[in-house]
């Protein structure tokens, strides 16, 4: 794990050129707005709308919107900060990489959740209106906040028992490995990791096969669950990409030792924003519901820009 740290601070010290980092971060940025500003239109649109706030499956989808929304925004400031102030205050990069993990892990478990509730309203149907109330659907959101929070606090409470009061007043380039060092840290993390990706993949393998073999001979609407559920793995198979993220880096540095900056790059458009487009495609644009308000709320922004005020 000491020659993980290494390769991300390695690919750290490759600095891009000023042309080259232009381009990476205006990608980032559009495609971090585009995402935000899909997000944001469905958090409003379920605001305003009673009928999704009495829906668990659209409250936990909300829920893993805005906690996208939230993780991709801290994930764009790091990189953005990485080009411009490169080394930033130990407290200040703590704070900001700890909410970045929380949101992390969160979108994991959320998916697990809503393929528990697609599996209900598929293979339970007669019994979906008492196994997922909104109530429970609280207490499960309740209950991923809970799980990340016991994950992600105890390297806050190892690195504060371990390093020097005078390593947290100085400054540092901003990724997990350089903040939490300690080797308990990076033993724990791996240990969790791995317990959470078995436990979150026996659940959907066993959800998802359940939906598989219902929808083969169902409705329509078992069909529908069946491509949906296909988008949710997929996007689940990105998001734990995260969970391999230094494995992954460190395969990375040995396959391209020498555009490991470019490698670097690719991996974070890949785990960090190529599954947060996933959200509002699988809801936003394929659920007829949330599509038709969608189109009309866009519709109504678009009449709002275009409009030219009359001249007094």
């Amino acid at each position: 794990m000491n020659q993980t740290s290494s390769n991300i601070t390695l690919g750290a010290s490759q600095r891009d050129s000023f042309s080259k980092a232009v381009i990476k971060n205006v990608i980032v940025v559009a495609l971090g707005v585009t995402v935000i500003y899909l997000n944001a239109s469905l958090i409003h649109i379920f605001h305003k709308q009673q009928i999704f706030n009495t829906n668990p499956r659209y409250i936990l989808f909300i829920h893993m919107v805005i906690n996208d929304t939230v993780q991709l925004t801290l994930t764009i400031l790091l990189f953005l900060l990485s080009y411009t102030l490169y080394h930033i205050n130990v407290c200040l990069c703590s704070f900001i990489i700890l909410l970045a993990l929380f949101t992390t892990e969160n979108t994991p478990l959320n998916l697990s959740c809503m393929a528990l509730e697609c599996y209900v309203a598929v293979c339970r149907p007669l019994h979906h209106a008492r196994v997922c109330t909104v109530r429970r659907t609280y207490l499960f959101i309740g209950l991923i906040w809970a799980t990340s929070t016991l994950s992600v606090l105890p390297d806050l409470f190892v690195a504060l028992a371990t390093e020097p009061v005078a390593f947290f007043s100085t400054d540092v380039f901003c990724v997990r490995v350089t903040v939490f060092r300690s080797p308990h840290i990076i033993l724990k993390r791996d240990t969790w990791y791995l317990l959470l990706l078995v436990v979150i993949w026996l659940t959907l393998l066993y959800t998802y096969f359940r939906i598989l073999f219902t929808a083969r001979a169902a409705s329509a609407d078992a069909k529908k669950a069946r491509n949906t559920i296909l988008l949710h793995g997929f996007q689940l198979l990105l998001c734990m990409l995260a969970y391999v993220d230094p494995y992954l880096k460190t395969l990375l540095n040995y396959w391209f030792p020498n555009s490991l900056a470019d490698s670097l790059f690719a991996c974070y458009i890949i785990i960090n924003i190529l599954p947060r487009f996933i959200s509002p495609m699988v809801y936003g644009l394929r659920d007829k519901t949330f599509r038709m308000y969608l189109k009309k709320h866009l519709l109504c922004r678009l009449t709002l820009v275009t409009v030219i005020p009359k001249p007094l």
